[in-house]
């Protein structure tokens, strides 16, 4: 009994706070194409991000993190930065890891290479491409 998974076969549920519903709503279902599940305003905008739930959760007030709290495996990750950029969205270039790349990525020691972007609240989000 004290070997068995308490919540390994359970279905995860991700949670990312906005003070801008409107906004929010348009990015991550216009601009990054998840699904709009459920507006529950003025609690939460519900997503469904590949199988996992998203809850855009609305706040009164936020302060970003500095460092990521979403993010997605991607098979290549260029064209996915060409098209964030083609849809207005800018990665985020931080001194010294991923400011000389052309496209904003970073080439990560373990061979996994990131790309980093904001939503309309400042959250931090990231893309990686694994090494295969």
């Amino acid at each position: 009994m004290e070997n068995e998974s308490i919540l390994g076969a359970s279905g995860l549920v991700a949670f990312v706070p906005t003070t801008k519903p409107e906004q929010a709503k348009n990015f991550y279902e216009e601009t990054l194409g998840l699904r709009l599940v459920s507006d529950e305003r003025p609690f939460a905008l519900v997503f469904d991000a590949n199988g996992t739930m998203l809850r855009v959760t609305v706040v009164k007030e936020h302060e970003a993190a500095p460092f990521t709290v979403l993010g997605w495996q991607v098979e290549a990750i260029e064209p996915v930065v060409e098209r964030l950029a083609q849809a207005g969205v800018n990665c985020i270039r931080y001194p010294g890891m991923n400011d000389g790349d052309p496209y904003g990525i970073w080439n990560s020691p373990s061979g996994a290479r990131v790309a980093w972007f904001h939503d309309p609240d400042g959250n931090v989000l990231g893309v990686t491409e694994f090494p295969s």
